[in-house]
């Protein structure tokens, strides 16, 4: 870890700075489930439509597993040497847990029971007439904010992660027995660095942005 990393992780800015993609991990540094489990605990606080958090992860920290899915991620090394790869996936069939979710906002003292009646009925009729091609489109939005909460919090944690897009979705599903309402998102995998990963350029924040109209 370089000086700068150890200087100040609790501050959200310094996350941000220092914060790379990750391809080279010590094998020895194992996280417990204990650990992974507060990470998710903090990147679920992401924001997602309709807060149906339609989120969904299957963490892999068994070698053999991990071994398992090394050839359907197109041979990518982090994926035996980091210390667990985490599959973010988007349940189809989210709108069905809105009566759980909103329950728990009416305990809270969020709503009243009568808002949350309203609130679940019409969840239920908007989200279960879209198709699943709509669904999982609306699952990639909130997917990618889940994600990108973990991977922030894991460096706050003083953790390293990288986001993997190149696999084999339908290999993995069939492997790993993902069910058919469950759609692959993204891999992630978490562990600590061998080497660090590389800086990379960015184009200037005035040549992408524009003010009122493009």
């Amino acid at each position: 870890m370089s000086v700068k990393e150890t200087l100040d992780l609790n501050n959200f800015y310094t996350v941000l700075e220092v914060r790379h993609s990750v391809r080279a991990y010590d094998p020895s540094v194992k996280i417990s489930r204990e650990e992974i489990t507060e990470l998710l605990e903090i990147a679920t606080s992401a924001p997602s439509s309709s807060n149906l958090q339609p989120w969904r992860f299957l963490v892999i920290d068994q070698d053999e597993l991990k071994k398992k899915l090394l050839p359907i991620a197109n041979n990518q090394q982090q994926v035996v040497e980091a210390a667990a790869i985490i599959a973010v996936l988007g349940d189809l069939k989210s709108y069905e847990q809105a009566e759980v979710i909103y329950s728990k906002a009416v305990d809270a003292g969020y709503m009243s029971k009568e808002t949350k009646a309203g609130f679940v009925e019409r969840l239920n009729q908007l989200y279960g007439n879209l198709g699943p091609e709509r669904l999982h489109h609306i699952n990639l939005l909130d997917g990618g904010l889940v994600s990108m909460q973990l991977m922030l919090a894991a460096k706050a944690k003083g953790y390293d992660t990288v986001p993997m897009g190149g696999y084999n979705t339908e290999r993995f599903v069939q492997e790993f027995a993902i069910p058919n309402t469950l759609k692959p998102i993204v891999l992630i995998a978490i562990g600590k660095a061998s080497k660090p990963g590389h800086p990379t350029a960015r184009l200037d924040v005035n040549e992408i942005t524009h003010w009122n109209s493009i």
